[in-house]
């Protein structure tokens, strides 16, 4: 059995996506060889050679990458934040974008503490893989009672694996009638919507459009029409005080807000920028409606 230096596998693993089109080959290299090796990406840095089993698994990697397959699928794990989560079919893949929500929402958490001590109940809507929620709860430092949504039943299952090792209640079904008995009881209702517009499916990138899950990509024609419905969820849910953070589209700075504003029933509507300064995130307090 011969060996092979990692170095040299990874060049050849970047020629060959970087011919492939591939946005970012040599990071997209070095996890999947060290998905092939089971490793974490950084024991590459001390392993000097691997065997022939590793080189062959490396190597059908690579083509199912540069056939389009998205790398967090092929390595079964999704990087955000200060965790990782398992995916693969049947679930929405953590963006980066993703991140600036969920510092915003850890940073309106410390800000609650007076009002809800070291337990401020959270509702994570459309959880997905559950990394929202998986999220906030490592990095609070209390324990929050969070209830992670989700009506796929595909997605529900990496929920729920996600989740497994977590104090999270994931909780099956719609969210227009989830959680009755939380009604009013809330602090922080948060949500990364499908926001995509079904309109403008065919131009997106077809690692997108063949893999991620259709149910979490777009929100009708506009994009907008489940954000629609997370406006009375939220109204439900909410207790006075209680903030609203929803994700959308970098072209719906606007639009979102004016969704939440014109419902009458929140306060202070406002849009946040990413990472990258495009807006992604829009953030509303539950008003008091008594004498309204």
């Amino acid at each position: 059995m011969s060996t092979h230096r990692p170095a040299a596998l990874i060049k050849q693993g970047i020629n060959e996506l970087t011919s492939a089109g591939a946005q970012s080959p040599r990071a997209e290299a070095r996890h999947l060889l060290a998905a092939a090796a089971d490793l974490d990406p950084a024991g590459l840095a001390t392993t000097r050679e691997v065997d022939d089993a590793v080189a062959d698994r490396y190597a059908d990697l690579i083509r199912r990458r540069a056939a389009g397959e998205p790398v967090q699928y092929l390595t079964g794990r999704a990087w955000f934040r200060k965790i990782d989560v398992q995916v693969g079919p049947g679930v929405f893949i953590p963006r980066p974008e993703t991140e600036a929500v969920v510092h915003f929402a850890l940073d309106q958490l410390l800000n609650l503490r007076a009002d809800t001590g070291p337990s401020p109940v959270i509702v994570d809507l459309g959880t997905g893989s559950g990394v929202i929620a998986k999220s906030i709860l490592s990095e609070y430092p209390g324990t929050p009672r969070m209830y992670a949504v989700e009506r796929s039943p595909q997605a529900l299952e990496w929920a729920r694996r996600n989740l497994a090792d977590t104090p999270a209640t994931v909780v099956a079904g719609d969210m227009a009638d989830a959680l009755p008995q939380l009604e009013g009881k809330v602090d922080l209702v948060i949500s990364n919507p499908p926001y995509l517009s079904a309109a403008h499916a065919d131009e997106l990138p077809a690692d997108v459009l063949d893999y991620d899950p259709h149910e979490a990509l777009f929100g009708g024609d506009d994009g907008l029409e489940t954000i629609r419905g997370i406006v009375p969820v939220a109204t439900r849910l909410l207790r006075p005080g209680g903030w609203l953070i929803v994700e959308h589209d970098d072209m719906q700075g606007h639009s979102a807000a004016g969704i939440i504003s014109a419902a009458g029933r929140f306060e202070h509507v406002e849009d946040h920028p990413d990472l990258t300064g495009r807006p992604r995130f829009v953030t509303a307090i539950r008003r008091n409606d008594v004498g309204q």
